[in-house]
């Protein structure tokens, strides 16, 4: 039998993925990647010969260790795996697979429980990003039940609470990448943020949309896609992002008023496939677009009072909470953090085996 590598695969939020400790995988990026390729089974539209689910979002990795910084217990690495192509990413992070590094830390014994709850201080490698999650611990163990529900997936689970540090500018270096909050690129208004997530915020009028499409519907309006890839490039430059042609970020986001009692409408793509959801830290920077002045989502967002906002950010099937802290003044507010709520559970533990390597693989760098 070929030689197994022990993986997991667990929800994370509304992604799913294989859960890897670092020390199991090669060290080079790229045996690393061409390793992921022929365990996800990509390229391949139907990852048929892998154990990728043939979608962005149920194509992802994480590889996890003890962390190497003084202010966190556990280091981790995400990437996409392209189902198609011989791509794998990890310039992005991902909210989402985050939520299930808490879980997995603990079940390898590379973080101890504590108490009832236990605490695991996470930084993403990817982006320098550094959360505390939460975890259910009682009688000493992970639990995975409970009764909290999040939008695009099916029952409940245990609340993996996520408060994020740090996060404004993560990638890109500052809140609003360009300096300023409201732009022009070929004709349309834009709002560039990054707050976790660089996400590049359009108004779905603009694009012939009411808002409200399904995700197959956005995709095949190929025209408008083709009109929003070309911003996307332009507004990935100006947000010293480089050429992001053959990179997910930065994120487009179309935006309009809600229509279910949120703050705000969306439909987020990733980047030319619309998202059944919306991603974790994505949800994050537009939360935070929606509570500042002088982007275009601040008057179409109906924020609530206070300088605690908890915001509903509504998309394809439900809505995402999200928790801000405003800072500052009431003439000039800022953002002093975000956080959420996340559940995550173990599908499976045990050992994949990967595709043979065949002459023809290409190995991405």
């Amino acid at each position: 039998m070929q030689n197994g590598i022990r993986c997991m695969l667990m929800r994370g939020g509304t992604s799913k993925g294989a859960y890897f400790l670092a020390d199991d995988l090669p060290s080079n990026p790229a045996e690393r990647d061409d390793l992921l390729l022929r365990i996800l089974g990509s390229p391949d539209s139907r990852q048929i010969d892998g154990i990728g689910g043939a979608h962005p979002l149920t194509s992802k990795v994480a590889i996890v260790s003890l962390s190497g910084s003084s202010n966190a217990d556990i280091d981790f690495l995400f990437a996409q795996v392209s189902v198609d192509e011989p791509l794998v990413d990890t310039s992005p992070n991902c909210g989402n697979i985050l939520a299930g590094v808490g879980p997995f830390a603990i079940e390898r014994g590379l973080v101890q429980v504590t108490s009832d709850e236990t605490r695991v201080r996470v930084k993403t490698l990817n982006t320098g990003t550094l959360a505390e999650l939460i975890v259910a611990t009682p009688n000493g163990h992970v639990e995975y039940a409970g009764e909290t529900a999040i939008a695009g997936v099916p029952g409940t689970a245990a609340a993996i609470p996520i408060n994020f540090l740090e996060t404004a500018g993560s990638v890109c270096g500052s809140l609003f990448p360009t300096g300023q909050r409201m732009e022009m690129v070929e004709g349309s208004a834009i709002t560039c943020i990054d707050n976790g997530m660089p996400v590049v915020l359009l108004a779905a009028v603009e694009f012939g949309f009411r808002g409200t499409e399904s995700c197959k519907e956005i995709e095949a309006a190929t025209e408008a896609l083709k009109r929003i890839e070309s911003i996307r490039l332009e507004a990935g430059r100006r947000m010293g992002l480089g050429d992001v042609s053959e990179a997910v970020l930065p994120k487009m986001c179309l935006i309009s008023s809600p229509i279910d009692g949120g703050c705000l409408n969306t439909r987020s793509l990733i980047p030319k496939k619309c998202h059944s959801s919306i991603g974790v830290f994505g949800a994050v920077s537009v939360a935070s677009a929606c509570a500042l002045p002088g982007t275009i989502a601040y008057p179409m967002a109906q924020c609530p009072d206070g300088r605690i906002k908890i915001m509903d950010i509504e998309h394809p099937t439900g809505k995402f909470e999200v928790r801000l802290e405003i800072g500052g003044t009431e003439q000039e507010p800022t953002v002093a953090s975000g956080g959420l709520i996340r559940t995550a559970r173990a599908l499976f533990d045990g050992t994949v085996f990967p595709r043979s390597k065949r002459p023809d693989t290409v190995v991405v760098a």
